[in-house]
């Protein structure tokens, strides 16, 4: 091969070269773009989130705030059980998906707080975005977070028709005739959801059969724990009322959550807790005070979990410097 001498001049590019380069640098703003929207998505739902607990809690939850306050410390602890159930069972379902680190703990609770305050599933989302951020960890993160939301919803179905089993027997004549219908309607919709999802889940479904499986026991492991723990919270609170009839509240409390067309459902059952035991005033301010401190619980977590990260790429940059 013949050797360019220093003061030979560069020949100039052939056209091909330049058909070439120009697409390529075209495309780099475009595979900038492909490898930053996670990261974008996540601030934008994590700016929403905060945006959506600033107003629920100080247009209405604040309320509950400055109403009875429950004395005993009982109530504090088991409400704080109830609130990490769902987040501490996502982290086991993803640290055997995944094996996720510790650090994928405030990004599930980013992901519940965005479920309850903003649109539904706009938490799974941003759980999928902050996955595909790090794909060193998980090559294909959205198959799994899809299986897990949808075997989610069949394990809620699952126990809104065993609740109902139960309930509706005992609590039909509390009940307006045409709400017994829709529930009863609701159910069968739920039952018939479940049931297709089940009969086509090899094409529904990417995760293995074992693992659905142990997603469906933990599913059902923190409902069972979430709605115990609420129990024995409000009886703390209100020990008047007897654990097995507190219990038998959030039952249909969690029933109702989880049939699709019934209207005010928190109205229903706030309705039907004072017929069965009563205590109207103290009773509404226990709820009161139960959807504000979750409220609150949202809002101190986004703001620790924001504190944390801008320390974190704080102490970053000046290592970097």
């Amino acid at each position: 091969m013949r050797r360019l001498r220093v003061d030979e001049p560069l020949s100039p590019p052939s056209p091909l070269s330049n058909g070439d380069a120009a697409p390529l640098v075209a495309l780099q703003p475009v595979q900038t773009l492909r490898r930053r929207w996670p990261a974008l998505l996540a601030t934008v739902l994590t700016v929403a989130m905060l945006i959506g607990v600033w107003h629920e809690l100080f247009d209405h939850g604040l309320a509950g705030l400055r109403r009875a306050v429950p004395t005993s410390p009982g109530f504090y602890i088991f409400f704080l059980a109830s609130y990490f159930a769902l987040p501490l069972c996502d982290y086991a379902i993803f640290r055997r998906l995944w094996d996720v680190p510790p650090a994928a703990f405030p990004a599930l609770n980013r992901k519940r707080i965005a479920n309850d305050i903003l649109v539904g599933y706009t938490g799974d989302a941003y759980f999928y975005a902050w996955a595909r951020a790090r794909l060193e960890m998980v090559t294909a993160p959205f198959g799994a977070v899809k299986d897990v939301s949808i075997v989610s919803a069949i394990t809620g179905n699952v126990t809104a028709l065993l609740l109902g089993a139960v309930a509706l027997p005992l609590g039909y004549q509390l009940i307006a005739p045409e709400v017994i219908q829709a529930m009863i309607w609701s159910l069968i919709f739920a039952t018939a959801l479940s049931l297709a999802l089940i009969l086509f889940s090899k094409r529904v479904f990417s995760l293995p059969r074992r693992d659905l499986w142990f997603i469906f026991w933990i599913d059902l492991l923190r409902i069972a724990a979430a709605c115990v723990t609420i129990a024995l919270a409000w009886a703390w609170a209100v020990p008047s009322v007897s654990i097995g009839m507190w219990l038998f509240l959030v039952a249909g409390r969690q029933l109702v959550s989880r049939l699709p067309f019934l209207p005010n459902k928190d109205l229903l059952f706030a309705n039907f807790a004072i017929l069965v035991i009563g205590h109207d005033r103290t009773l509404s301010d226990l709820m009161a005070f139960t959807a504000a401190s979750t409220l609150l619980m949202h809002g101190l977590l986004l703001l620790l979990f924001g504190a944390v990260y801008v320390w974190e790429r704080t102490r970053a940059w000046r290592k970097a410097a």
